[in-house]
């Protein structure tokens, strides 16, 4: 189980550290399109060097350590603040960065069209001249602030990046939470399915012994042919049910003997019908789940002194399991229906509620002294 969490949790881990790999191969290839595409300049592409790597560091370093560290933890008012120094101290960084590597070029565009509103401005103003004296000195451009339009851009595009990163990480970790509550959950299943199963072997075996001694008295003979029975029986609950899941023909095979050994003490009073199906028997199912039925049936249906009936039966279509167990009844029922027989029913109904939530439908019913049980599964 820890191995398999493992390894899921490694691919995962993988997925996610190749889509970082990729995010960062786009970002840090796009200045070679932009190079061979639109020919721009080194300085613009120190610059946006520059700027990406100090973004990816503000991006990782408060996904990666300050969240996890103080965000998560009690004291979140240590993670506004570590928030707010990492902007400053990397805002100071950028600025000294971008001093360095940009290159303030005047605008010789700009400074022609001055030149010439001046050239003009001052012929206008020569005397004799038409319109001497209404003639507008030229306005000067107006560039805008670098140093407030760097702080602009880089306090937004910092706190972007630290509500991506934040939102980002809140997510994976109530999708982790959420697994680990989905495992604890499995767990518990895996946990309350084995301990009903466990509960079913010593049932079962507690009332097949006290059927082979009612035959060691009667019939020796039949009775090894019980004890050779009970073996296999009992190799089955033992080995084959352990594994977690077997199939239907493995389950037939089970009941049939367990039918074949209760053969074995019934009278002639007894009438018995069995119908299992022989073909679509490759059907993985969980085990031990029809023999509580059975069981039940041989123990409250049987008469050594006036004729009873049982009849199992089941069907299979389209993945689509109907068993039915139809028996008379002689003794242990109460007007409710529900048969006196300890653990077994009880039991067997957890175990299908666990297994099968939601594509399952178990009938129990009473009428005229008969009990019947249909249980119908929708297999996956």
């Amino acid at each position: 189980m820890e191995n398999r969490i493992k390894k899921r949790l490694l691919g995962e881990n993988s997925i996610k550290i190749l889509l970082h790999f990729v995010a960062w191969l786009i970002l840090l290839g796009l200045p070679l399109y932009l190079i061979r595409r639109w020919h721009v300049g080194k300085d613009f592409i120190w610059l946006y060097y520059i700027n990406t790597i100090i973004t990816g560091i503000i991006f990782y370093v408060n996904y990666l350590a300050l969240i996890p560290a103080f965000f998560f933890g009690s004291k979140r008012y240590r993670y506004y603040v570590s928030v707010v120094l990492l902007i400053g101290v990397f805002y100071f960084v950028s600025d000294i960065s971008n001093k360095m590597v940009f290159r303030y070029a005047p605008d010789n565009t700009k400074n022609e069209q001055v030149a010439r509103q001046r050239e003009e401005f001052r012929r206008q103003t020569q005397p004799g001249m038409p319109g001497n004296g209404t003639a507008k000195p030229p306005f000067r451009a107006m560039h805008p602030p670098f140093r407030e339009m760097h702080l602009f851009n880089f306090t937004f595009t910092s706190i972007f990046l630290v509500f991506f990163s934040l939102g980002l990480r809140i997510l994976e970790r109530q999708g982790e939470i959420e697994k680990a509550q989905k495992e604890m959950e499995k767990e518990k299943l895996n946990s309350e399915l084995a301990f009903l199963k466990n509960q079913i072997s010593p049932h079962f075996f507690f009332n097949t012994l006290n059927n082979i001694y009612s035959l060691t008295g009667i019939n020796p003979q039949d009775s090894q042919k019980a004890i050779l029975k009970l073996s296999k029986l009992m190799r089955y609950l033992l080995y084959e049910s352990e594994k977690g899941n077997t199939t239907l023909s493995n389950e037939i095979d089970f009941m049939n003997n367990y039918i074949d050994l209760m053969k074995l003490r019934m009278s002639d009073k007894v009438r018995l019908e069995v119908v299992f199906p022989e073909e679509n028997t490759d059907i993985t199912i969980p085990p031990l789940l029809f023999i509580p039925f059975i069981e039940n049936a041989f123990k409250h249906g049987i008469s050594y002194r006036s004729n009873s009936f049982i009849m199992i039966g089941m069907e299979i279509n389209d993945k689509k399991i109907k068993f039915t167990c139809r028996n008379s009844v002689v003794n242990g029922v109460g007007e409710n229906g529900r048969i006196h027989s300890g653990i077994g029913l009880e039991n067997v109904s957890k175990r299908l509620n666990l297994l099968f939530p939601g594509a399952h439908e178990l009938k129990i019913s009473r009428a005229e002294n008969v009990f019947e049980v249909v249980l119908d599964i929708e297999l996956s």
